[in-house]
């Protein structure tokens, strides 16, 4: 993760959109939120996103292992915040939003037992092979039973482009969640005439996925 932490501080985070995901705003629905529910944002950032959600009303829990990136989205964003530290994390919080300042594998279910969705833009795909499964089960552990997932991936020739972030195909997707989750893909289609960094790298194609997941009862 230290690797993360200096990327945000040269200011390498070309994940981060100043945007919101057009794909959060078609397919929020399959999360079937109410006003007010709590929504877990894993390796948040500052992504815009976050503002999004909380325009629909809705409360957010993020995690983010930079310090740099959590402050510049409460500066970004004209957010006053509070701020205290327990012995895993530095907790920022404002209205109806709460960001955990440290490793997502120090999460722990009571942390997180508000939380009725799951949106997972650019965590999964950030992470190499080794640490997806650790991911996927560490996220079982913590999130509710019967809580929904939203999640968005990208599929790429992992030969013709090294990551992050990282090639992620439906069959792994599908392999990753098979113990513990149900799994549906919404939505699968190339995009890469819309990604200049992949053409210029000479990549084929790369598939942009959205899947609703939710965690077994």
């Amino acid at each position: 993760m230290t690797d993360w932490i200096q990327r945000w501080k040269d200011g390498k985070i070309g994940w981060h959109r100043q945007s919101v995901n057009s794909k959060l705003i078609e397919f929020i629905n399959c999360l079937a939120l109410q006003s007010g529910d709590s929504i877990f944002v894993p390796l948040c950032g500052k992504s815009q996103d976050m503002v999004y959600l909380l325009e629909q009303g809705f409360k957010v829990i993020g995690v983010e292992v930079s310090q740099l990136a959590i402050e510049q989205f409460f500066s970004e964003n004209h957010l006053r915040y509070s701020l205290k530290k327990t012995q895993s994390f530095s907790i920022y919080q404002a209205e109806n939003i709460t960001l955990y300042c440290g490793d997502y594998f120090a999460l722990k279910a009571s942390d997180l037992k508000s939380i009725s969705g799951v949106y997972d833009r650019a965590s999964l795909i950030a992470l190499p092979i080794d640490l997806r499964a650790k991911y996927v089960r560490h996220l079982y552990s913590i999130i509710p039973s019967a809580c929904r997932v939203l999640l968005l991936t990208l599929n790429y020739p992992q030969q013709q482009m090294s990551g992050p972030p990282y090639a992620l195909s439906e069959s792994e997707v599908v392999s990753l969640f098979s113990k513990g989750f149900e799994c549906q893909q919404l939505q699968c289609f190339n995009d890469i005439e819309n990604e200049p960094k992949f053409l210029h790298a000479g990549v084929d194609f790369i598939e942009k996925a959205t899947y609703c997941l939710q965690k077994e009862k």
